[in-house]
């Protein structure tokens, strides 16, 4: 694909205007709390945006498509397990959580909440989910880095490694600078662009087209099928990617820094309004890209977006749209570096290195950690083919989902229950993955999610439960309610 100068410059605006965000949100930064969770003050639009923004990623716009371009709209039943999850972790634990955290000593980060949850106060579990939480996300950060390099390859025909060093500098700058008010704008106007792209691209290819008669015509009667393939299992199997939502630090801490817990209901309508439209959009995408390139077909599937946008509008606007694809990959990094960064200046700098460091040191700690774990995932994304995504979905899902889920809703829950779910979620979807043909062609999270579940439970009985001490901090959070 050749360079346009139009597309080229209203990349660079779009660009400047995430780092001039970024600055902006430098002066609103006044302490370590305000950088790793704004102060708690997301309104609730931008709190719904923002957690919409940082979930989906460029599949939305290159994954999602893309399937549904070469397999037609059976494809869809992911995004339908993904609204189905994404509603219930808003309805059971986006109000308790907002307000537990709060009550639980004013935690500022997932293991600082359960170190106070439960009392533990030689910080084992805080010490365990930190580790969980950094592995996790230094691998999921590398994934997104070279989400956004192969972008600006395919788009520019940039060299790979030159493509991951801009992105990289990009994200971590206004990452480094604002911290959690700038993740937290940039990717509200991020799901803003995503959304306005994935409407209007695939509206302006349908009418080019001529319509819903001339598509159906043009595409096979499979593509238009909604009915899943593959049999229960594999419908089991998209739809369980919804409980991964249960357990994925970068939006569970958008729901720690909303407003009020007041704020939550018309958060939670935003933000499901904004995840239905945009996966409706995905979808025409896919089947609007499949009839227009029927007669020649992309080489990369996932590229559709960016070949629709291309022929659809002037160099102008389709640069400003081919922009929302890394929108959605940069939301998604910048939030992942934050609570990444989080984690090390709260839960492990503070409490074992520096237990009286200020807010200024700690925020400079927090900006040192930015730049570190970049580091790291620029070196392990050096290879684009490596299949670094790995498990992170599943095994935050896993790990964290029930745990987040028993430590909201059951007051007998103890600090080694917990760590049995973390172990018992991480391990099981990292050896079910290894498995195959049957049961283990189900996906990993099915099991790691029961498991896990079992696991708090039972060794949370057999080690005695609940202290006094807990129960009644439970009680005491279930009438703030």
């Amino acid at each position: 694909m050749t360079i346009e100068i139009p597309i080229l410059v209203t990349f660079i605006a779009y660009l400047s205007l995430m780092l001039g965000l970024g600055f902006y949100a430098y002066k609103k930064t006044h302490n370590h709390s305000d950088y790793i969770l704004g102060g708690r003050s997301l309104s609730p639009s931008v709190a719904a945006l923002s957690v919409g923004a940082s979930d989906m990623s460029g599949w939305l716009l290159l994954g999602l498509p893309g399937a549904i371009y070469l397999s037609g709209a059976s494809e869809v039943w992911i995004g339908v397990g993904l609204v189905v999850g994404a509603a219930i972790n808003w309805l059971v634990v986006a109000k308790r959580l907002r307000v537990y955290t709060e009550l639980a000593n004013d935690s500022q980060t997932l293991p600082e909440f359960l170190s106070n949850r439960f009392n533990d106060k030689k910080g084992h579990i805080k010490t365990v989910s930190a580790i969980a939480i950094l592995v996790f996300f230094t691998f999921y950060t590398a994934s997104g880095l070279v989400g956004g390099a192969v972008l600006f390859e395919k788009v520019f025909g940039l060299d790979y490694h030159v493509a991951l060093l801009i992105g990289a500098f990009i994200i971590v700058s206004y990452t480094f600078v604002g911290g959690f008010f700038a993740v937290s704008w940039t990717d509200f106007f991020q799901g803003i662009l995503m959304l306005i792209a994935l409407i209007i691209v695939p509206f302006s290819v349908y009418f080019q087209l001529g319509g819903s008669e001339v598509i159906s015509e043009t595409l096979a009667p499979s593509m238009l099928n909604f009915a899943p393939t593959g049999g229960l299992m594999a419908l089991i199997s998209l739809l369980a990617w919804g409980l991964g939502y249960f357990g994925q630090p970068h939006i569970l801490v958008r729901f720690m820094a909303i407003r009020h817990k007041d704020d939550v209901a018309a958060s939670r309508n935003i933000a499901m309004g904004w995840m239905v439209l945009a996966l409706l959009g995905a979808l025409a995408t896919g089947l609007v890209g499949a009839a227009y390139f029927h007669a020649q077909p992309l080489e990369n599937a996932e590229t559709v977006f960016i070949f629709l946008a291309k022929v659809a509008f002037n160099p102008w606007v389709a640069g400003l749209l081919i922009a929302a694809i890394l929108s959605a990959i940069m939301s998604t990094v910048d939030s992942q570096l934050l609570v990444s960064s989080s984690v090390i200046s709260e839960d492990i700098y503070r409490p074992f290195i520096r237990p009286n460091a200020s807010d200024k040191e700690l925020m400079l700690v927090g900006r040192c950690a930015v730049i570190g774990i970049a580091a790291l995932a620029l070196l392990i994304a050096q290879d684009p083919k490596s299949n670094i995504l790995g498990y992170a979905w599943a095994g935050f899902g896993a790990a964290f989902g029930p745990m987040i889920l028993l430590s909201l809703y059951w007051n007998n829950y103890n600090k080694v229950g917990a760590i049995a779910s973390i172990l018992a979620g991480g391990i099981t979807v990292v050896v079910w993955k290894q498995l195959s043909g049957g049961l283990f062609d189900l996906y990993e999270i099915v099991p790691g999610f029961i498991l896990a579940t079992l696991a708090g439970l039972l060794f949370s009985k057999l080690s005695g439960g609940a202290s006094d001490e807990t129960k009644e901090d439970f009680a005491q959070f279930e009438k703030s309610l």
